[in-house]
């Protein structure tokens, strides 16, 4: 199956895709669904061909029009991964793909592979807590530093300004909706800001961490984004089974990145190439059947009295300029919602103790709901004045709403907010 129709050229959908792009089945006798190639070595046809893999696959020549990386080893290559790269940039509209062991493995692998000692990367805050422990404690010792700038309405002008008041950065980074906070960045706005920063022999990219809402919700390659980030473990994986990363972009950017994932050995393993592949068939069935649960709850959060504040996509209002956000770059809410209880870590803590439906653990986008606690858990190294500056305070609860019937659901947010 090809990325486009035979006839008149237009893309498929990319749930199609999700079925049938990038495998032949009459490579594998006929299987209609591919198997798990667990090998970690591939057999050449000869010593020539054995040179002509190694020499692409180390940059040591050009890729030829539409070639595909030989299999060589399954530290560069395996084919579970290669299909699910392949069908990954096709949910993205990106060129390329290329798969690590983790979503921090994704991260800590492309701003390695872009930056040098001495360069700088503009950040939205907050982001996840382990983004904020690689800037903060990681990459100042390979000399590289981190200016965070607010999510919302004015982080391009805020980026800006950031960009003038030091030496030239090298990557915007963005995480929107931002973790927990779900505030918003206008995704075209940075491409454009990464445009204007940019040189012909220092160019600087936009990377946006596309977890919360993508791929079927928000594909920031739309909007000029250089390369998108997942924590594949979250919805495109979606059954809490797996752990993996995925970087999709431009294909010029995606392959040096792909040859330091080989040296620094942060490839994903066949069996979760495998997993992938299983999930992304669903990921459009899930992600909209899970949104459709978390609109209803975040209305009823809204009407709770010991509710003081909910943050979702799904509740802005026509006139806020989030909302104005949200219509150009947005295709759904997603199922993230943070809200935040009176009475602080206390009355949080009695709320969470008393779910039975939604398990207290941390991750998302799985099949089951998850809560926890952003301040004393996924964001516990950051200082909590901090965090409170970015709307992410002592009573805030984060709620990934699952695949559970909503009444159940409701039922026991009902009764867990009792508690508060």
């Amino acid at each position: 199956m090809k990325r486009k129709h035979s006839q008149g050229g237009d893309d498929y959908s990319p749930e199609t895709l999700a079925l049938g792009y990038g495998y032949d089945p009459f490579l594998s006798e006929g299987a209609v669904k591919p198997p798990i190639f667990l090998t970690s070595t591939f057999q050449f046809r000869n010593a020539e061909e054995g040179k002509d893999f190694f020499q692409l696959a180390y940059g040591l020549r050009a890729r030829r029009e539409n070639e595909a990386p030989g299999l060589i080893y399954s530290r560069l290559n395996n084919p579970n991964l290669e299909i699910f790269e392949q069908r990954i940039a096709a949910w993205d509209e990106t060129e390329s793909a290329s798969v690590f062991a983790s979503g921090m493995a994704a991260i800590s692998g492309t701003l390695l592979g872009l930056l040098n000692p001495g360069d700088r990367i503009l950040s939205t805050a907050p982001v996840y807590g382990g983004t904020h422990y690689l800037f903060e404690h990681v990459l100042p010792r390979f000399g590289i530093t981190t200016t965070q700038i607010p999510a919302g309405n004015d982080t391009p002008a805020l980026m800006r300004e950031a960009a003038a008041r030091g030496p030239v950065p090298r990557v915007l980074f963005v995480e929107t909706p931002a973790n927990p906070s779900n505030a918003l960045v206008d995704l075209q706005a940075i491409s454009d800001l990464a445009k204007e920063l940019s040189t012909p022999k220092v160019p600087v990219y936009h990377v946006v961490d596309n977890t919360f809402l993508g791929p079927v919700f928000q594909r920031p390659a739309l909007h000029g984004a250089d390369l998108v980030i997942y924590s594949a473990t979250k919805f495109i994986g979606g059954h809490s089974d797996l752990i993996a990363g995925v970087v999709t972009g431009r294909q010029a950017l995606v392959d040096p990145l792909r040859v330091l994932r080989t040296i620094l050995g942060t490839m994903a393993a066949p069996f979760t190439g495998w997993l992938l592949l299983r999930s992304l068939e669903t990921v459009s069935i899930r992600m909209r059947r899970q949104a459709r649960s978390a609109s209803q709850l975040a209305k009823l959060l809204l009407t709770h009295e010991k509710v003081t504040r909910v943050f979702y996509p799904g509740l802005l209002q026509p006139g806020d300029p989030q909302r104005d956000i949200y219509d150009r770059q947005c295709r759904g809410p997603g199922s993230l919602i943070s809200f935040e209880v009176a009475g602080g870590e206390a009355a949080a803590f009695r709320v969470l103790n008393a779910f039975e439906v939604a398990r207290l653990a941390v991750s998302l986008g799985g099949t089951e709901t998850l809560v926890e606690h952003p301040m004393t858990m996924t964001h516990s190294d950051v200082d909590p004045a901090i965090l409170e500056h970015y709307n992410v305070s002592a009573g805030l609860i984060r709620m990934s709403v699952g695949l559970e019937h909503y009444k159940d659901l409701a039922r026991d947010l009902r009764r867990a907010l009792d508690t508060a």
